[in-house]
């Protein structure tokens, strides 16, 4: 039974390596697109296609959720929000987050509701990506035409050069 501290916590889990594609999953709803962005989107994914990103759900439950993310080598993630808060942590690789390089064993937080975007290093970048809701949205926040011009010109740049990429190694940072 539920008290004022939320629903109940359900007992011990495990869950295993590979999980399921996010976008199977129905734990991530797109909201707040209009026919511009739809057509951005629509773009992004033809200019793009298969294999740039894998994004995996591992782990839903008690108010929580665990996903794994792998963006292949300088990819442009696209300016968005979350409903919910997010924690990254950076296994493999590096990217760019503003004016900051981060490396494996870095990580950074990002509240709701706040837009945010990132460029995958040289490597690539593969990262958990820790939420405080089992479901939440993706809000796709820039209405920039020069923005989505920069991003499909980067991304169709690059494509070829992912065919065939493999994930960054994965090092041990030297301290944890």
């Amino acid at each position: 039974m539920a008290d004022a501290s939320g629903p109940p916590k359900t007992g011990f889990r495990i869950f295993r390596r590979g999980g399921e594609g996010l976008g199977e999953t129905g734990h991530m709803k797109t909201v707040g697109l209009d026919e511009s962005m739809l057509a951005n989107l629509k773009r992004l994914q033809e200019t793009q296609g298969p294999g740039a990103t894998e994004t995996r759900y591992l782990f839903g439950g008690n108010g929580m959720s665990l996903c794994s993310v792998w963006f292949r080598s300088n990819y442009p993630v696209v300016l968005h929000s979350h409903d919910a808060d997010c924690l990254y942590y950076l296994i493999a690789g590096s990217l760019r987050l503003g004016t900051e390089t981060l490396e494996a064993g870095d990580g950074f937080f990002v509240p709701a509701g706040v837009p945010y975007t990132y460029t995958a290093g040289p490597e690539g970048v593969e990262l958990l990506e820790f939420r405080t809701a089992e479901e939440f949205d993706i809000r796709f926040t820039s209405r920039n035409a020069n923005y989505w011009e920069k991003t499909f010109a980067t991304i169709a740049g690059r494509r070829d050069s992912w065919v065939g990429e493999q994930r960054p190694a994965r090092r041990v940072p030297e301290k944890l």
